[in-house]
């Protein structure tokens, strides 16, 4: 089975070494001529999107790339020291990838989620080939725990399965305050702060005060007129984090205008990807309705780069990045030191706006959990993720011991399945009844919806 595996992975990895911005519109291309669109619509659309990620991807860098020197600066300014180095995302991707669950991810996730539609225990068909890189970190450092890679192949497949079911259940979510219909986000590493944005948001539900408070972007404007607008938002909270690093006055208004420019281009793009998506997701329904007589709904997948562009997203993701730092420095237990990866907090936000439904406030008290979470999560799989990146043969930086990032290790589906896992077959046993447990729920739901669209 791992050799069949791995001959699968050989034909689709050349497409997956691309880059998603290459990926993503031949697959979206193909995709779409499976669906029924013409080739010229479905090429369109296809190249719309990778504009569009392009953009976005853009906009992203220029957050880190701004970013990343004034908390650096700030760093250095407050004489920070912690042991566990931040080597970003890319790192984490590249290490999973250069796994040996990563050499199987791909067909291994892909089958999962063809077997989960068969049965009807999901809606979505995740295309984001690109992004199963999150399952195969999971399952690396799984099987360096467990010493196993069968364990580590289960625990990459369960999170595929579980991740589906959680995409499912934010999809209406999506739809509403992403502004992206017939898409849901089966993203490892963001569908995994869900259930925590649940709990916490349940909880401030009885909280005399806060229960009653709805500060969304829309009321933030009605209230603040063009001072509530993002791109002034962006601009004083971006200005703000510059003065903090010490900056003169040039460096931090520049910082400033450069965040008010992300917090507007970032929807920006969001609008012209879904204007791609709009022909596929105009073929799947066709083609669903053609050839299974199915009133189901189904969902494309992908990356929650989508989602980022709402106000709320980038207003939360901006003032929690000086806050991270100092509950980093302050917080008993934690020895990572969040700086590479500080990019990534929108993605950490695009399915938890959908729970808090946009309130600013909920939303960032979701995200203070979120990082104390996160501090504790990376500076417990350091040892491992260090272990994978050495086995990966990465190039780990100087008078560095230990190893981490934001993204995926202070991801807490990564930490919950290697703790699990760590019982061997009791730890399998007991995730593999929780997947199907949620499956059958989300089956249930499915039939259901879909029986009151016959009705």
């Amino acid at each position: 089975m791992e050799a069949l595996m791995k001959g699968l992975t050989s034909i689709i990895q050349p497409l997956v070494d691309l880059g998603p911005t290459v990926m993503m519109p031949i697959v979206l291309t193909i995709f779409g001529v499976i669906l029924g669109a013409k080739f010229g619509k479905a090429l369109r659309a296809g190249l719309t999107v990778g504009v569009a990620f392009i953009g976005l991807n853009l906009v992203i860098g220029l957050l880190g790339g701004n970013l990343g020197p004034a908390v650096q600066q700030m760093v250095t300014n407050y004489g920070l020291s912690l042991t566990v180095i931040d080597v970003g995302w890319p790192a984490a991707a590249a290490i999973a990838f250069a796994s040996k669950i990563g050499a199987i991810v791909i067909p291994l996730c892909l089958a999962v989620n063809i077997l989960m539609i068969v049965t009807k225990t999901t809606q979505t068909v995740n295309i984001d080939v690109w992004n199963f890189w999150h399952y195969a970190f999971t399952g690396a450092v799984v099987s360096f725990a467990t010493d196993s890679f069968a364990f580590g192949a289960l625990a990459a497949a369960l999170q595929a399965a579980i991740t589906l079911v959680l995409a499912d259940w934010t999809a209406k979510g999506v739809e509403e305050y992403c502004g992206l219909p017939g898409v849901s986000i089966p993203h490892g590493f963001t569908a995994s702060f869900v259930p925590i944005a649940i709990v916490v948001n349940k909880v401030l539900d009885y909280v005399p005060g806060l229960n009653k408070i709805n500060l969304d972007p829309v009321a933030i404007q009605k209230k603040f007129g063009v001072f509530g607008e993002p791109i002034l938002v962006g601009t004083v909270l971006g200005s703000i984090i510059g003065i903090l690093a010490g900056y003169n006055i040039k460096g931090f208004l520049t910082l400033g205008i450069t965040m008010g420019g992300a917090l507007v281009l970032i929807p920006k793009m969001s609008g012209l990807l879904m204007e791609g998506l709009i022909p596929i997701s105009d073929a799947a329904a066709e083609f669903i309705d053609k050839h299974f007589k199915s009133n189901i709904k189904m969902y494309i997948g992908l990356d929650s780069a989508v989602g980022v562009g709402h106000p709320t997203t980038l207003a939360a993701s901006l003032i929690l990045v000086p806050l991270a730092i100092a509950i980093a420095v302050i917080l008993p237990g934690n020895q990572f030191l969040p700086f590479a990866d500080l990019a990534v907090f929108p993605f950490v936000f695009v399915l938890i706006v959908p729970v808090t439904r946009g309130d600013l406030i909920r939303t960032l008290i979701v995200g203070v959990v979120i990082v104390v979470l996160g501090l504790w999560i990376s500076t417990d799989l350091a040892p491992l993720l260090t272990e994978a990146a050495i086995d990966a043969n990465f190039d780990i930086p100087q008078n560095a011991t230990l190893i981490s990032s934001i993204a995926d290790g202070a991801c807490p589906a990564s930490w919950l399945f290697v703790k699990t896992m760590e019982f061997k077959v009791a730890g399998a046993g007991l995730l593999s009844i929780v997947t199907g447990v949620m499956a059958f729920i989300n089956r249930k739901r499915i039939l259901k919806e879909a029986s009151n669209e016959i009705a």
